[in-house]
């Protein structure tokens, strides 16, 4: 007799490489985002549509690199390193200029290197640590750092300090996991600081601008600091309950800045108070716990380091735009996840998300 498969059997297996919990966590995320976005684009026609084409691209990104096993990602490690490198080097020789900034190439079409680099540099780390499993010491932790800086500076020297950021706190993240001692750490910072002069007569005037707007932005209210004064007064009107959905004054009456990107968190607050920042931080905290949950139960050294690292990425996107909207930190341009408008940070997050998919996954494997 031929057998019936019903519907599901037949999707079923396209559909469980995905992790269940990490899956809701981000479609819950990307939801709470376009219903933010419809609100903050009502003046930009199309921006939804197109998001939700982002979004269908995030999950095909995340859905390939989710079937695509630990051991293959090792593989493709230092040959993503160096092609990302490699074109970070073009850009600095011949890349193309926008609003001041050497950050993209023509290859057929155009990109932006320094994206590839934030999943890049994880794997490159990763893998030389997998390496080196058992045997790591002082000289493994400087080869580590030398790996990180290069792509680093010339990422700064484009300029893009917040993608400099991310790819630090990506590569930080694997080398304080392989096992760096805290008393470096702390050596590190002290030495940070103690060289903040140097790094202060180093930076770009746009830079050293937006750090004493954060200091004081009532210097500057109608030029430098009217991106910090508008966002921090959208977050503190929403109040406890905000003031309801497509309802934001600050948003409709066109005083944010960048309201469907790096400022999407300004019109949320707004709209829906401290209760529903209350929410999109819960959402973001389980998202993070997933991250970490999967870096700890994962099978080998190498997995433990990356999932660990792409967590801390996570992290950081969700930090750093939160922190700038709100004040607290120099405005960067680091969208928030799964919520900004933009395809390209949405498809490197989906990559990410889609290898922590994967090593869940292929724990599971194993141990069966």
């Amino acid at each position: 007799m031929r057998r019936h498969h019903s519907p599901w059997q037949t999707i079923k297996p396209y559909v469980t490489v995905f992790d269940g919990p990490l899956a809701i966590i981000i479609f819950l995320i990307m939801s709470v985002g376009i219903v933010t976005l419809y609100s903050a684009g009502i003046d930009f026609p199309g921006r939804v549509q197109d998001q939700l084409r982002n979004i269908l691209v995030a999950f095909i990104v995340m859905w390939i690199a989710a079937n695509v096993p630990p051991q293959t990602l090792m593989r493709f490690a230092v040959p993503l390193y160096t092609v990302g490198v490699s074109l970070l080097i073009a850009v600095a020789i011949f890349g193309i200029v926008k609003k001041g900034s050497r950050r993209w190439i023509n290859i057929g079409m155009v990109v932006q290197p320094s994206e590839l680099m934030k999943i890049a540099m994880p794997l490159m780390l990763a893998w030389f640590f997998q390496k080196r499993e058992g045997a790591v010491g002082w000289r493994e932790f400087i080869v580590a750092a030398l790996l990180l800086i290069l792509p680093i500076a010339f990422i700064v020297k484009q300029p893009d300090l917040g993608t400099a950021m991310l790819v630090l706190a990506a590569g930080m993240a694997v080398i304080f996991l392989a096992g760096l001692s805290w008393r470096v750490i702390i050596g590190v910072i002290v030495l940070a600081l103690a060289s903040m002069p140097l790094v202060w007569h180093s930076m770009h005037d746009y830079q050293r601008e937006r750090v004493l707007t954060l200091i004081d932005p009532t210097t500057d209210p109608l030029g430098k600091g009217f991106h910090i004064i508008q966002s921090t007064i959208a977050v503190g009107s929403g109040g406890i309950t905000g003031k309801g959905w497509l309802k934001g004054t600050q948003a409709h009456l066109e005083f944010i800045p960048e309201r469907t990107t790096d400022f999407i968190f300004a019109v949320f607050s707004e709209e829906f108070g401290l209760i529903g920042c209350c929410v999109l931080l819960v959402l973001y905290l389980l998202l993070f716990t997933r991250g970490l949950m999967i870096a700890a139960n994962a099978p080998t050294f190498f997995t433990r380091l990356l999932a660990g690292s792409i967590t801390t990425i996570f992290f950081t996107y969700a930090f750093v735009n939160m922190g700038m909207v709100s004040g607290i930190l120099p405005v960067v341009g680091v969208p928030l996840p799964m919520m900004s408008y933009g395809g390209t940070a949405l498809a490197t997050l989906g990559w990410g998300a889609g290898i922590l998919m994967s090593i869940q996954r292929h724990r599971k494997l194993i141990q069966s």
